[in-house]
């Protein structure tokens, strides 16, 4: 398939920052039509966007510990819970959980040993007390010599409060696709046509029977560290797959369905707000990129133009970030 992106050859503005990649900027078809996308990804339309730096790789364990050292900063996930905060972004008349529940923690991957309905997500995801950035599978475990690794269990705000430290931002929704899509947004993956090009895997996502039994047939049954797979044409690593990327958006269903389709879109930053008519009273960004869950049994979201709506509170063990620098927008 051809590609319909347009590349505008804008110059570098100066040398690169320590870890970064430009990507010039252009326009390109975002969103997805195909039988394969989710009725959000459409309708597909042109945007525009500015060139901009960004973070060669998700922001690693090491980076994330070199901010925290720094700052003295505490993420979400270690934060004492107070009920009557969380309570606002819930139904009226939720009962509060007990005590023992409500304690510092985030949500990590357990999958049963035998197969299950894939309509309850709860059947493969349990909120752990004490699992965190440093501690990611629970307060038994460690990312001792990990620090390659991507930071996981990070909220937005423990996004944001990273990239403003570093003097970067939180990529738009259409620029984290503009990126991923390579060059080839007329193509449902990242690098083609195909999934896996002449049998050859260029992402971390799910093989196997989801979610009971993974094969980790493209070298890892789990995230791998930073720089595992090729890098994109622009240079950018696990762009596609290994953990889900926040994004500055606020998530609609309907944001694309809202705009003018023939109009060019440029360097749009999304909606006022956020909306999920399927968890009205939690505010949600969009997430992009997939993850090493991803499969093609249950989501198929190693697709550039996936998209996912994720409370900004939530910290979980395949959520982390990358990046960006420019002159055009600060974070919101």
């Amino acid at each position: 398939m051809e590609s319909t992106e347009t590349q505008v050859m804008e110059a570098p503005p100066g040398e690169a920052p320590d870890g970064m990649v430009w990507i010039p900027g252009g326009t390109f078809i975002r969103g997805n039509d195909g039988n394969e996308a989710s009725v959000h990804e459409g309708p597909a339309h042109t945007v525009e966007v500015n060139g901009f730096w960004m973070d060669e790789t998700e922001v690693t364990n090491a980076q994330y510990r070199e901010f925290v050292e720094a700052t003295g900063y505490v993420t979400v996930a270690e934060r004492p819970i107070d009920w009557e905060e969380l309570k606002k972004n819930l139904p009226a008349g939720t009962p509060k959980p007990a005590d023992s529940i409500l304690q510092p923690g985030s949500m990590v991957f357990s999958p049963p040993n035998y197969p299950v309905q894939l309509n309850d997500f709860s059947q493969w995801w349990a909120w752990v007390v004490g699992a965190n950035w440093r501690h990611p599978y629970g307060p038994e475990s460690s990312i001792e010599g990990k620090d390659n690794y991507p930071v996981v269990h990070i909220a937005y705000e423990d996004a944001v409060a990273y990239a403003d430290w570093a003097g970067k931002r939180l990529p738009t929704e259409a620029e984290f696709e503009f990126a991923a899509k390579n060059a080839k947004s007329g193509a449902p993956f990242a690098w083609g046509d195909e999934l896996t090009p002449q049998g050859k895997y260029l992402a971390n996502f799910f093989q196997g029977d989801f979610p009971y039994r993974m094969t980790g047939e493209d070298g890892y049954a789990g995230i791998a560290p930073v720089k595992s797979y090729p890098p994109n044409s622009y240079g950018l690593y696990e762009v596609i797959g290994n953990v889900w990327e926040w994004t500055s958006d606020w998530y609609r269903p309907d944001t694309y369905a809202q705009l003018d389709k023939m109009t060019i879109c440029k360097n749009p930053t999304g909606p006022e707000s956020s909306y999920d008519p399927t968890d009205p009273y939690n505010p949600k960004r969009v997430i992009k990129g997939g993850s090493y869950l991803c499969s093609i049994q249950y989501c198929s979201n190693y697709r550039p133009s996936a998209r996912m709506a994720t409370a900004i509170d939530s910290g979980q063990e395949h959520l982390g970030f990358r990046c960006v620098k420019s002159e055009t927008f600060n974070n919101p």
